[in-house]
This record gives structure tokens, sequence and C-alpha cells, in this order.
């Protein structure tokens, strides 16, 4: 079970947003490496970024702060936003990248995503990202009429290697990730689910030790962790199974 410390990049710094309002974002870091540094300092073995200028624009914006971070992190790197091309996301690969996460392109071209998978096997993750349920594209700005079950299931059997499931409406809020939603999808997939939007405190640490989520292969914290309400070597204790 990985916990994945979460870099939001917007405008070169590394920010939370409040429900994935642009114009409510908390700057936490004018340094992404540093904070990247930082979190591998904690004992984090990943890193989830994402370009938040880049998932509206749809294309890299923050691109030099991304190298930036791969440059001064030894941790494997996911990174969504804005990500829309093969020749985009063989770019990125080759530049450090361990993963690279598809969101708007899985619903507008989900071709591309297949083959990308088959270009690069268990490189490709798919974002998904909810709000009441329904599907979220282009930096979150439109809602579509697709339901994350059933777009996580056009993917079955294509190679995907983890689906990142966020629940828009508790994303930043703090309110506790949405368990019910994450793990009904987690039941009807087989590609590993990753559990995001909303991780508030060491309840929800534990949370994931329970056995129906034993299937997740994590969860992202963002604002928790800036916030000090998560301590990160006792999260991490958890997640190994260690006593606090």
């Amino acid at each position: 079970m990985i916990l994945f410390p979460a870099i939001d990049l917007k405008d070169g710094q590394c920010v939370r947003l409040k429900l994935g309002d642009m114009d409510e974002a908390t700057v936490y870091n004018t340094d992404p490496a540093a904070q990247a540094r930082s979190f591998e300092e904690q004992g984090f073995e990943w890193l989830h970024v994402v370009d938040l200028n880049g998932a509206f624009a749809g294309a890299s914006v923050n691109g030099d702060a991304v190298e930036a971070i791969l440059k001064a992190t030894k941790n494997p790197v996911q990174l969504g936003g804005g990500i829309r091309t093969l020749a985009h996301i063989e770019a990125w690969l080759e530049k450090g990248l361990s993963r690279v996460i598809l969101g708007t392109v899985a619903v507008r071209d989900p071709d591309l995503v297949k083959e990308a998978c088959r270009a690069f096997p268990g490189r490709i993750a798919v974002g998904i990202d909810a709000r009441g349920g329904k599907v979220a594209v282009e930096g979150w700005a439109e809602t579509s009429d697709l339901s994350a079950i059933e777009l996580a299931r056009r993917f079955e059997g294509a190679g995907v290697a983890a689906i990142i499931y966020t629940d828009i409406d508790r994303d930043g809020v703090l309110t506790g990730i949405n368990w019910e939603s994450t793990i009904e999808l987690a039941d009807a997939v087989s590609i590993p689910v990753i559990a995001s939007g909303g991780l508030a405190s060491l309840a929800d640490i534990v949370r994931m030790t329970m056995p129906d989520a034993t299937k997740l292969e994590g969860a992202i914290s963002g604002r928790a962790l800036y916030d000090g309400r998560i301590d990160p070597a006792e999260a991490l204790k958890l997640l190994r199974g260690e006593a606090p």
C-alpha cells in the first residue's frame, strides 16, 4: 500500500486547490524541487505530480518545474495534467518519469490510451476525476455523462498500470476519502486503483489497512501532509503494518 505525496503545480509553485478551483489556490512551497526532496527524506517512495495549468491548457505549462523535480529526487514520479499525445507521453518518459497519467484524453480518445499502453507497458495510468459520480474533464471544467465505472471498464485488458480516482467534491477540503465509491470502482475492475481527494487524517490511513481496502494500490495525500494533519513517519508505519 503506497501513500503518494502530491505536488500540484500552478505557475511554477507547489499549491493545493479547493474543490479544483484555480482561484482557490494555497501556495505551500515556491520551490517544488525542494518539496520533492523533502518528501523523499520523510520516507515516501513515490511522488504524484500534477501540472494544473497544463490540465486546463491541454499542454505542459510547468515543464521546467517537473524537470527540476525529476532531478531532485530518486523516487519514481507519476505526472498528469495536459498530456494528450503519444509524442508528449514519450517525451516525458524519456525525461525520467516513471508513469504518465492520462485524464481528459482517456475520455476523448480512449484508443490513444490503449496505444500508449502497448508502446509503454506498465507506465500509463488513467486519471478518473468524478463530480457526483460523473467523469469531469478539461481540468475539471467540464462534466461528462460518463460514470467513473463505465470509463474504467473501457480499459480492462488494455495494460493500464493504475487508475487514479479523484472525488472532486472532496478534493482539498479534508473531509475524508470517498471510500464507498473508491472501493466500488476497485471491485468493478481488475486494474489497480489509487484513491485521491479528501484524505484528511490518520483515520484515512487506518481505513486503507482495512480488508476491503487492501485491494487498492494506495492513496494520494496533499493538504493533510502540508498542513501537518498527518505525521509521515506514523502514516508510513501504519501502512507497513508496524505499530505506531
